[in-house]
This record gives C-alpha cells, structure tokens and sequence, in this order.
C-alpha cells in the first residue's frame, strides 16, 4: 500500500509517518512546502505521479484564535482545499481520510457527542473546519474528528504545563471544559487502521477513551513529573478570555471505529517520549 501524508510540518503527521514507515510501506510526507494544497494542479500532479493507495490529511490552518479575523483564509486552507484534495482522490480512486475537530460543535450536549449528531460551530476555526467536513464527505471520503491532541512534537498543552511546572510556583487551569486528552501516537494509528479497514466512508470519531479537565489534566502532568498536583489551581475559563469561543464540552463518542486507550494510560505510555527519554515510540 501506498501512502501520501498531508501536513508533515506537524506534530501529527509526523507520527502517522512513522507509524507508516515502521511497517516497511512506501509513504510520502509532504508539508506545505512541498504540497500547498490550494494549488489545485500541484495537489492533481502530486496524486497522479505517485500514485497512493491512501491519503491522510493532517494539513490545516490551527490558529483557532487568528481565524476570528482572518476567516477567509483560514476557510481556504480547512474547506477549499480540503474540497480539491477530495474531488482528486474520488477520482483517482485513492481513499481520503481527513482530520477535523471537536470544535465542530458548540458544547451545550450533556454528555459524548456521536457521530451523527448535528455540528454547530461557535467560532470561525469551527465553521472552516466543518466546510471541510462537508467537502470530504460529498466526495465519498472518511472524516476523524479529534481533540485535546498532544505530542512530542510542537507546541501542545502537556508539553506547556511542563514547561511551566519547571518555572512557576503556581499555575491556573481551566477547570470548566470537559474533553478527552488523545496522544498524536495514538491517534496515527487510529487513522492509519481506519485507511485499511473495511469500514464504509463517513464520520469517525478519533480521541482517548474517559475524560477530565484541562486542570485535572495538568494534575496528571505535574504528578508525573515528581511535582506537587497542589500546584495547579482551578480557575474558570472566564479568567482567560480568548477572541474565540471554546466549547464547554468537547467529548466525543467512538461507536462507529474501535475506540483508543483510556486518556491517563495513554499519558502514562507517552510520558517517555515526551520526557524526551526515548526515541518516538511505535504503537502496536
């Protein structure tokens, strides 16, 4: 199987990469330097000369707050050309697997979010996120939402609270927004089987399994470190407020794809890697 990878200037396409790259498979890992895929011609050029089984797409405008003023470019990065990338793999008959987010919903649901349920974006990164969606789906492609993702690599909120747990007394976290913490490693190989299952096109949802705060999360990560968990102190996320609006509750429910490890085993697993005490692990 061939592979090409999207977005390989971040965090998680270098892991799914890798997790290609282990098991021996031809894959192409292209970041916008190489591949801009507003270019319409370049991303047909690209798919017809190499020719791959398989695209996972991690490339994408992620500057959440930046979207609010700058919306039409961000909507040419997550929705046109998501929709190019989509019209030329339905042709070439190369399966699509597309990365999208939580913020696709608004965060007013009690509980988990399924698949199915009905998106409503509450800030610009959303709504460009959702065109995305839409355009893969209308092409017969696969769409994984994820969320609260964190790796080795760039700039993350585990990766953050440990820095700050080594240069501050204190630290407040938001304690008021539910979500499930997903390891990029995990998530990698969450797409990478999706891409070789048998499972029809559609809605995926890709992120750890239970839930916690971002506070309860930076609990964990001081705790791992050898540092007191005391030193985090709740706070509401009105005490950092943003120009966008974040969801509440970003849970998501996984009953269409098996679901990944629990959030604290997962961490747990990771905690070498981001320590940066061994090379990048390969999930099994």
């Amino acid at each position: 199987m061939r592979w090409l990878v999207t977005g390989a200037d971040g965090m998680l396409a270098a892991d799914v990469a890798h997790r290609i790259a282990v098991t021996g498979e031809p894959v192409l890992a292209l970041g916008r330097a190489e591949l801009d895929l507003r270019d319409a011609g370049a991303v047909r050029d690209v798919v017809g000369a190499y020719r791959p089984r398989a695209v996972i797409n991690c490339a994408g405008w992620t500057a959440v707050d930046l979207a609010e003023t700058r919306e039409p470019e961000a909507l040419e990065i997550n929705g046109t050309a998501v929709r190019t990338l989509a019209e030329v793999c339905e042709r070439a008959g190369t399966r699509l697997v597309h990365v999208s987010t939580d913020y696709v919903f608004d965060g007013t649901a009690a509980g988990p979010y399924p698949e199915d349920a009905e998106p409503c974006p509450v800030n610009a990164y959303g709504r460009t996120k959702l065109a995305g969606e839409r355009a893969a789906l209308e092409h017969g492609q696969y769409v994984v939402r994820t969320a609260w993702l964190y790796g080795s690599g760039g700039t993350n909120f585990v990766r953050t609270m440990m820095e700050l747990a080594a240069t501050r007394p204190t630290v407040d976290v938001v304690d008021d927004q539910r979500g499930q913490p997903t390891w990029s490693a995990d998530l990698a190989d969450h797409l990478v089987r999706l891409a070789q299952s048998d499972l029809p096109p559609g809605v995926y949802h890709g992120v750890s399994a239970g839930e916690t705060t971002w506070y309860g999360l930076a609990r964990e990560v001081f705790a791992l470190l050898g540092a007191d968990p005391d030193r985090v102190r709740p706070v509401p996320a009105t005490a950092f407020p943003r120009p966008a609006r974040r969801p509440a509750n970003s849970l998501l429910a996984t009953t269409r794809s098996e679901p990944i490890r629990h959030w604290r085993d997962a961490l747990h697993a990771a905690w070498p890697v981001l320590d940066r005490r061994e090379p990048r692990c390969d999930v099994a």
